[in-house]
Formats: C-alpha cells, sequence, structure tokens
C-alpha cells in the first residue's frame, strides 16, 4: 500500500479553540487538495501547549473534537486521515491526548485515541502538574496500515517505540510541542535530538517515522518547529523549518518496510525473543 502522509507545522492561539480549529481544518484541506491521505498536526495544537494551569479549562472531549473538525471540513473531495494534538477532557480530567479522525463526505469517525503517557517534570515542564498521564501503549488498525501514536517525551523512552513495532506497527507517528533549548550549535540541541530519536526507530524498526512538531513563540517559549518524516531505512524524506509554519510530504510505501526488515531483520529477531524479555523485566522488578 502506497499513499501521502503531511506533517503540518502550526503555531496556536493559545485558549482560541474555534480560531485554531478554523487553521486546522484550512491545513487539512489544503494537504488534501494537494495530494495527503494522513495529515499529522502538532502536540495540543487546538487550545495551546503552554497553557498549562487553563488546560483543564480548554479541554473538549473527542466527541466534541470529531463534530467541530467535521463541521468545518465538509465538501472535500476525497477521504483525509488526521491526527490531532488537544487537551482532551474525561470524567472531569484533563489528558494531553491525540486522536486519529477518518473525515469522508463531512462526516469524521475517531478511529484511535492516545493519551501521553510519559509526562515532563523537569526544565521548564511541569505537565503533572496540569494533566493526567496515560496508561496505553498500543499499536491499532486504520485503513492505511497498523499505525502507533506516541507524544512528545513518550518517543524519548524508546522503549515504547519498540513496543508498537512489536505490535506490528508500520508508521509511528510523533505530535510535539518542544521548546528550543542548548544554543551552542547550528540547530537547537533538541532539535539534534529529535534528528536522532525519529531516525533511530526508523533503521532500527523499519518504520515510518513521522514528527509534526508545534511552532513559533507561545507563553514566553520558542516552540522549535523542525517537523521531519523518515523512511523504513532511516532516510530523512522530509524536514521543516525552524519556528515557522510549513507543510512537509512524502510518499510512505509500506511495501519499503517489509524490505527493510529483510535486509535487517531486528524486529523480527527482537519478536522472537519477546517473550523472554518480558521474562527478564518481571525477574528484575521482583528482585529486592
Amino acid at each position: 500500500m502506497s499513499f501521502t502522509v503531511a506533517a503540518v507545522q502550526l503555531s496556536s492561539k493559545m485558549g482560541d479553540i474555534p480560531g485554531n480549529l478554523d487553521r486546522i481544518a484550512e491545513s487539512c484541506r489544503q494537504a488534501s487538495e494537494e495530494g495527503a491521505d494522513l495529515v499529522v498536526l502538532p502536540e495540543c495544537i487546538v487550545g495551546g501547549y503552554t497553557i498549562e494551569g487553563a488546560a483543564a479549562e480548554t479541554a473538549i472531549t473527542p466527541d466534541h473534537l470529531v463534530e467541530e473538525l467535521s463541521a468545518r471540513l465538509t465538501g472535500m473531495s476525497r477521504t483525509v486521515s488526521v491526527v490531532v494534538g488537544f487537551y482532551e477532557e474525561a470524567s472531569g480530567q484533563p489528558f494531553n491526548s491525540a486522536a486519529w479522525i477518518d473525515f469522508s463526505d463531512g462526516q469524521g469517525e475517531l478511529v484511535h485515541l492516545h493519551r501521553k503517557v510519559f509526562l515532563p517534570t523537569y526544565g521548564v515542564f511541569d505537565e503533572t502538574r496540569h494533566v493526567q498521564p496515560g496508561t496505553q501503549i498500543r499499536a491499532f488498525e486504520t485503513r492505511l496500515g497498523r499505525v502507533g501514536i506516541l507524544i512528545c517525551e513518550d518517543v524519548w523512552h524508546s522503549i515504547n517505540s519498540t513496543i508498537l513495532a512489536v505490535q506490528g506497527a508500520d508508521l509511528i507517528l510523533v505530535p510535539a510541542a518542544s521548546p528550543g533549548r542548548g544554543f551552542a550549535g547550528e540547530r537547537p540541541a533538541n532539535v539534534e535530538r529529535y534528528e536522532r530519536m525519529m531516525r533511530q526507530t526508523a533503521e532500527e524498526h523499519g518504520v515510518y517515522a513521522v514528527l509534526s512538531s508545534h511552532a513559533g513563540f507561545e507563553g514566553g517559549k520558542g516552540l522549535s518547529g523542525a517537523s521531519m518524516i523518515f523512511d523504513p531505512m532511516g532516510e530523512k524524506r522530509a524536514e521543516a523549518g525552524l519556528l515557522t509554519e510549513a507543510v512537509v510530504m512524502c510518499e510512505a510505501d509500506l511495501e519499503m518496510c517489509r524490505t527493510a526488515r529483510l535486509k535487517s531483520p531486528l524486529l523480527t529477531d527482537l519478536q522472537a525473543k519477546w517473550d523472554l524479555i518480558q521474562d527478564q523485566v518481571a525477574d528484575s522488578i521482583q528482585q529486592p
């Protein structure tokens, strides 16, 4: 199967959910008109990432998100799948979430919801004060193949990408909002780290790895952008610039995942030893 994936790099206005949704829908419509079958948007793009203590006030339900975007994406000539980051309201609690939604004929269908598991609490971050952590890392079936979603720091823990790959994911999508830090080199250190992590994820597991990163200045923080797409051979196929809004696209051919894994059967070996690995982890946890 082949299809076109777009990483949409946007900025948002904190707390302006209707305005942000308008811009999200406009970007999705434009990417679709240019041939995108899958559009990946940044972390918390609906309400703004740095809203912090107001996360609960800007959190919306997945059903509300689907309804609002469906109303804005009527009249589209082709089906498009959208991954969008937002503060989710669930039983009175906010989560940092990302939803995969299929849009066709003006109707949206929620396919999967991922809640960010690893909430950073260092440096400029204190997410655990404002949102609840997710509890599940899970690959899921879509019209475009088997997919996994990780949000920002989730991908910094390489075991999460490994779990998704073992579960059969051919694409690993990473909505992110990463404040620029470490300015000794040509690019911020966080951007360099993301490039290493995304390349390693793609090359080790034979998957497409897509980073869609929040861009611009928000709440006194410069969100770095530099969205990237890597193919299963570990080659960078597309990259956006720093800080500015952009759309980068490439064709994803899932047959390349099979080819990459035949050339380097690391994932096959890992799947064959997965029970052993789980036993070793359980044994180590039980040790005093």
